[in-house]
């Protein structure tokens, strides 16, 4: 099988509630992505995700240096081709950033064909841990920061009664006081039983998070998110060493040394790599497996809405949830499908990444 040609395209959709944290708010989530076409006719998608910001350098990148070097080569040696994007001729400039995001969606549409050739979903091509079971979710989707405290308690009820158990809602607000009593407020909703994430989305300094964080630790919280500057390795290890509440950090991580740097200095709990992100399947595979060899679990960021999550987490023995969040899934042919709060494992081949021409055409801005 040889790669014959490569077509570009960013995709800009709405996200329903908005999305608002410390850094970040959006109305819309953009979709940065590739076919890939073969001489046998499988045809791969992939796509990294942004806030709607640099899509265009993203797509130059996938146009101008990556697909050159694609042309002509064989989709299914997959490790060969990631070492030959990573040390190409951006290998000085861009070894993270847009630069990552890129090679991510080339990578992830290379395991389409994989898993679209072997007429396997992906899941199953690597391993098919999960095989015969659902995958517990935590929904995200229903606390970010710009709700006001009734909006955030209804929409924790809702998200209950359709069956989920566990929840993560944003803090970092100016005075840490409200965040305090907005998480009260959600526990005392949901009850002892339920699970309880808090993300602080890189807001505080050491002092800030060291001091606050205890404040939560009555709370039963399930992992405090990025608490402070996600780089930071020797303040998230301080405060793991401090804190009764386990450090989950990896959305804004970018390569596997990066990983590396937090599990050796015992400053993480819960390893987030994603997909679109740190480099596609190929490299999250390697941090999954950094985790399992250090007796971590791995949670990634559902940066991709969970359309190639759920076979990544299904493929994997520690990883044992997934981040909902169903912005942009009327893109896709196969959709991620749920059930009372439950990931419900495709069976059709490829990576789930294939998306409907009409909607991308509708939402397509580049």
């Amino acid at each position: 099988m040889k790669i014959t040609g490569i077509e570009s395209f960013i995709v800009h959709v709405p996200t329903g509630l908005g999305m608002t944290d410390f850094h970040y708010e959006t109305s819309k989530w953009g979709f940065v992505g590739l076919n890939v076409f073969t001489d046998d006719g499988v045809v791969g998608t992939g796509f990294t995700c942004t806030h709607c910001a640099g899509d265009e350098m993203i797509k130059q990148t996938i146009d101008l240096y990556f697909a050159p070097k694609l042309i002509g080569e064989d989709p299914l040696c997959t490790k060969r081709l990631w070492d030959k994007l990573h040390l190409g001729n951006l290998h000085q400039v861009g070894r993270t950033g847009l630069v990552r995001m890129a090679h991510s969606a080339v990578d992830i549409a290379l395991w389409d064909i994989c898993a679209k050739a072997a007429s396997l979903p992906l899941w199953k091509l690597l391993g098919g841990a999960k095989a015969g079971s659902d995958v517990p979710t935590y929904n995200s989707n229903v606390g970010w920061l710009g709700s006001s405290r009734a909006e955030l308690l209804a929409n924790i009820q809702a998200a209950a009664e359709a069956g989920w158990d566990a929840f993560k809602i944003t803090i970092g607000h100016p005075d840490p006081q409200e965040d305090l009593a907005r998480v009260r407020e959600v526990r005392s909703t949901i009850g002892d039983t339920c699970t309880l994430m808090i993300d602080g989305g890189e807001a505080w300094d050491l002092n800030t998070a060291r001091s606050w964080g205890k404040r939560f630790e009555p709370l039963n919280i399930y992992w405090f998110e990025e608490p402070m500057d996600a780089e930071d390795v020797e303040g998230h290890a301080i405060l793991a060493r401090e804190l009764n509440i386990p450090i989950a950090v990896g959305e804004n991580l970018l390569t596997r040394l990066s990983f590396k740097d937090f599990v050796t200095r015992r400053a993480v709990g819960f390893l987030q790599p994603d997909v679109t992100r740190v480099g596609g399947v190929t490299e999250w595979l390697k941090i999954a497996d950094l985790g399992a060899c250090n007796n971590l679990p791995v949670i990634p960021h559902s940066g991709d809405m969970m359309v190639i999550h759920q076979h990544l987490v299904a493929a994997t023995q520690n990883s044992p949830r997934i981040e909902y969040i169903p912005w942009g899934h009327d893109l896709f042919v196969n959709p991620p499908q749920l059930r009372n709060g439950l990931l419900i494992l495709p069976e059709e081949a490829g990576a789930s990444t294939e998306m409907l021409p009409e909607m991308v055409k509708r939402y397509r801005v580049g």
